[in-house]
């Protein structure tokens, strides 16, 4: 299993949000670059970066820190937050990025999601973030009224191959992770990462026992109640 450890961007800085509130910012560090490369020199494979600013808003606030780390890591990069058009699609891979992920124009706008996996195959991936079992979007500020579940199921029709998915109730409340909801994922045939409360050694070990791709960890990295060298060694040292 693959451990992704999380940069979440807003205004330019390292934050964390609770639940996905935008009132209940924690800022973790003031420069990006060098929490990346801090990932990276203690083992880290893949790098998740969310550009909440460009969630919430549709814009590219933070692309030049998203350069800036592309240009300072050699590591892979998946890259999300208000991509919803192909043009900046485009932009972040010519950059680099590795995957870019899709949230909002997945669910608002279909036909836009099966050309672009059409097109880019691999390099694009999905981000289903759930509250109350539904699809939210927009930052998680709007609730779609598409069920989740059934959602990840028309991805799957679609071939994509990557998914992330999100139970925003537990994102950012060091209480866990929702491991039920990821032994029901993990049936579908694409690679599941699991985000949202993996904050304890307990949810990195039922993780690796359910079989998802991997894992997105982010506050409890930046608190201190993960060690980052220590769970990418329990995860396993392969990224295949």
């Amino acid at each position: 299993m693959i451990i992704l450890p999380a940069i979440d961007l807003k205004d330019e800085k390292c934050v964390r949000l609770e639940q996905g509130d935008y009132n209940k910012v924690e800022v973790f560090s003031e420069d990006p670059i060098a929490m990346a490369k801090s990932f990276e020199a203690k083992g880290a494979k893949y790098l998740h970066m969310v550009d909440l600013d460009g969630a919430k808003e549709g814009s590219q606030k933070n692309f030049d820190i998203i350069k800036k780390v592309r240009e300072a890591i050699n590591i892979p990069i998946q890259v999300g937050g208000g991509i919803r058009d192909e043009e900046r699609i485009k932009k972040l891979l010519d950059l680099g990025v590795d995957r870019v992920i899709l949230g909002t124009v997945a669910v608002e706008n279909p036909n836009f999601l099966k050309a672009m996996i059409d097109k880019y195959g691999e390099h694009i991936a999905v981000s289903v973030d759930a509250k109350n079992g539904r699809v939210a979007t927009r930052g998680w500020l709007e609730d779609s009224g598409v069920n989740a579940i059934n959602f990840v199921k028309d991805l799957e029709d679609l071939g994509l191959k990557t998914l992330i998915f999100t139970d925003i109730s537990k994102d950012g409340m060091m209480g866990g992770t929702n491991l039920e909801l990821y032994k029901d994922l993990n049936k579908f045939n694409i690679d599941i990462i699991a985000s949202g409360g993996v904050s304890r050694k307990y949810d990195i070990e039922e993780l690796l026992k359910i079989g998802v791709y991997g894992a997105i960890v982010g506050k409890a990295i930046y608190a201190g109640a993960l060690d980052l060298e220590e769970v990418i060694k329990m995860a396993g040292d392969s990224n295949d």
